[in-house]
């Protein structure tokens, strides 16, 4: 790969006329257990633009799970600072914190976090009706979605009935019912057999597109990586772009 598509992200801004919807700088993650001290990556910058769809590969263990979570304001950084639409997120207020959660961004992960005892429709209208939707508003709402996803069939039974593949549905459902900005997902074809990561696979590639999203995707399957418009690799604490070989399935 040329130096000119390695090296740091932040060269991305020259290529842009507006500013980044989602931006990281200089971020460093330090876990400390005692007197041991896990540096998870240090100094690192990225600039998401909006409606762009982010693929982050590498290794298990090499911090895609943690950038995420401090994107998210659901951990802080050691050092730095991360910006929605310029807005410095460390500087919000306990209250912001969780509107920008609840409204700005939409979240999957590799478990779903569905409320078993709820139906497909309930576990949909939830963070609408934490936001204060009306209650009608938000079971139509919802309804929609679960047919986008394809599981209007599904919206009376509960989640714990169904299968894996189904609840990662109603988990994307879920995940965009505030319509938010911003899609985060964390291995979400990760617990999925080859068939069903590839309809999810569609399904995401489709939602981002429909929904005028900006998603930042991490990720194991290559396959998932390739239809993303960047893809970066975090190793070593540092991001680089890179280009998926076409003949390969699997990550090393």
């Amino acid at each position: 790969m040329s130096e000119s598509v390695r090296g740091d992200c932040r060269q991305r801004v020259a290529e842009h006329q507006r500013p980044a919807l989602l931006r990281a700088e200089n971020l460093t993650k330090v876990y400390r257990s005692g007197p041991e001290q896990v540096v998870v990556f240090e100094g690192l910058n990225l600039e998401v633009f909006a409606g762009e769809f982010v693929a982050l590969v590498g290794e298990s263990g090499s911090g895609k799970t943690t950038l995420l979570h401090l994107l998210a304001a659901l951990d802080t950084p050691t050092e730095g600072e991360v910006y929605f639409d310029l807005q410095r997120v460390g500087a919000f207020s306990s209250r912001e914190r969780a509107l920008y959660r609840n409204a700005k961004l939409g979240f999957v992960w590799q478990m779903h976090y569905l409320l078993p005892e709820f139906t497909a429709l309930e576990n949909v209208m939830l963070p609408q009706l934490i936001a204060g939707r009306d209650f009608r508003c938000a079971q139509t709402r919802a309804r929609r979605l679960l047919e986008e996803v394809g599981l209007a069939p599904a919206a009376g039974r509960r989640a714990g009935e169904l299968s894996g593949g189904e609840q990662q549905r109603v988990a994307l459902a879920r995940a965009l019912s505030n319509q938010p900005a911003v899609l985060l997902a964390d291995e979400p074809t990760g617990n999925l057999d080859h068939k069903t990561a590839a309809r999810m696979t569609d399904l995401l590639e489709h939602l981002h597109r429909t929904h005028g999203l900006t998603s930042v995707l991490a990720t194991h399957n290559l396959e998932l990586a390739r239809r993303a418009d960047r893809t970066l690799r975090l190793a070593d604490g540092r991001l680089t772009e890179t280009v998926i070989p076409s003949h390969d399935t699997m990550t090393p």
